[in-house]
């Protein structure tokens, strides 16, 4: 499993002049591709809509070696009511930090050099005041679980994850496909874990001869395959295959052919003027991505 890759979390997106305001001058994110696209995703990248749409990859470096999001917004739908499924992305980042105070975003000291703060949307971020010279600065990002042994069995019994903590007492674990990059964190709740209409995605991939293995393995193991094996184009980019798997709580994973997804992810230096283009084409006070 040494070749798997945690890639980015898909999060659906309403307000997208605050929207880029926090990942780009808040969190100090750059923007390294911008998509847009006339009709659904075949594998729902979008969620269940079938307008137009566009994608936007921010992150601290190339998604070649760090765990980036991917904004998706729907042209016309403004906001999305969030569930208890998404607990948080948790970075290290004094810079993030202190942007947030220098531009007066809302920052909750949860623990010792440890804040909160939130997205618009909704999403929770948590920020470590500290750096990590040389490293991604994306740590991990928290799921909730109803049943953290079952999850454990499908995510590293089936899915080939490692894990490199666990707390009983605590319901959590931290899991990963290699030391240097971005964790998994399962967390147990009580009750069952409710996605509502802002579920969002993760990302991951593997050599693209895996996928069919991978859809046959969950077919035997009777699990939940959201989109099998499917081709996805985008426009005068690299046409990439995925399977769309659900574990457990419903949390949608996305496994994606590897050297095609290089191909498709190399940053776009036209991609921040791109998202600029986007954000005017609607007045800002109904600006939308």
């Amino acid at each position: 499993m040494a070749a798997r890759r945690a890639l980015h979390f898909v999060f659906k997106v309403g307000n997208r002049f605050q929207t880029a305001r926090f990942y780009r001058d808040v969190l100090g994110m750059k923007v390294l591709r911008h998509e847009e696209f006339e009709e659904g995703c075949k594998a729902a990248c979008n969620g269940p809509y079938d307008g137009k749409w566009s994608k936007t990859m921010v992150g601290f470096g190339p998604e070649d070696d760090h765990f980036v999001a991917e904004l998706t917004y729907n042209y016309g739908i403004g906001d999305y009511k969030l569930g208890n499924d998404f607990m948080g992305m948790t970075l290290a980042s004094s810079q993030a930090v202190s942007n947030a105070r220098k531009l007066e975003w809302p920052l909750t000291e949860v623990a010792e050099g440890v804040f909160e703060t939130e997205a618009p949307g909704g999403y929770k971020f948590y920020l470590q005041n500290r750096s990590l010279p040389q490293s991604d600065p994306v740590l991990k990002v928290t799921l909730a679980v109803s049943d953290l042994h079952k999850s454990l069995n499908y995510w590293c019994d089936l899915l080939g994850m490692k894990i490199y903590e666990k707390d009983e007492e605590k319901q959590r674990a931290l899991l990963g496909y290699a030391d240097n990059q971005c964790k998994l964190e399962l967390q147990g709740v009580k009750g069952a874990v409710e996605h509502a209409a802002a579920f969002g995605r993760i990302a991951f991939s593997c050599p693209q001869k895996e996928l069919p293995d991978l859809e046959d393995l969950m077919k035997r193991e009777n699990q939940k395959i959201l989109t099998p094996l499917v081709s996805l184009d985008t426009p005068g980019k690299a046409t990439v295959q995925v399977v769309i798997l659900a574990d457990p709580d419903g949390h949608e994973i996305c496994f994606v052919g590897d050297e095609a997804f290089r191909e498709l992810s190399k940053v776009d230096p036209e991609g921040s003027k791109l998202l600029d283009d986007g954000l005017t084409l609607l007045p800002r006070l109904n600006s939308n991505f």
